[in-house]
């Protein structure tokens, strides 16, 4: 058990995670995605969490296996097409994960989603938690708008809000 990362999560507190993520900077997110729900077919979801509850950290439950359960308890999975994607913030920590759907096996590497998760933590570490958020989304944009173009009918409904989700 790790007991610093143990302490910034008993000590987290949501007002932390809305000074680094007012309501501005939601909209600013909630913009992003929309726009770039524009340029592609696929389906981008974003989740910040303050920080893990204590039997999770007693488990020492991952970054990684907490996203997982986000993706499926927020649907991310549920899309038309298998391609959503969940940008996940785990905010006392710094992490970022993401988790596609499986439409995008084979298609984008590990190493892509992590190249995009390591860009967005180096912002996180230095305060700018605005641009960290836009640059992952506009850089998962640049990932799947070349896979999923937008199709030349109207676009399909909207299948996940592009509100971030504040957990």
């Amino acid at each position: 058990m790790n007991l610093a990362r143990w302490f910034r999560h008993l000590f987290a507190t949501r007002r932390t995670l809305h000074k680094a993520f007012p309501p501005s900077t939601l909209d600013a997110i909630e913009a992003e995605i929309a726009s770039s729900e524009t340029r592609h077919d696929g389906e981008i979801r974003f989740a910040v969490e303050s920080a893990l509850e204590p039997g999770e950290l007693r488990r020492d439950k991952s970054p990684r296996e907490r996203a997982m359960e986000v993706f499926a308890g927020l649907g991310v999975w549920d899309t038309e097409e298998n391609n959503g994607v969940l940008i996940y913030v785990l905010f006392v920590d710094h992490d970022v994960e993401i988790v596609a759907d499986r439409a995008y096996n084979g298609r984008v590497t590990q190493a892509q989603w992590s190249a995009v998760c390591r860009c967005m933590e180096r912002h996180f570490r230095d305060g700018n938690f605005e641009a960290g958020a836009l640059a992952g989304v506009r850089a998962v944009d640049e990932l799947i708008a070349p896979l999923y173009p937008p199709a030349s009918a109207p676009r399909k409904r909207d299948e996940l809000p592009n509100r971030p989700a504040l957990l």
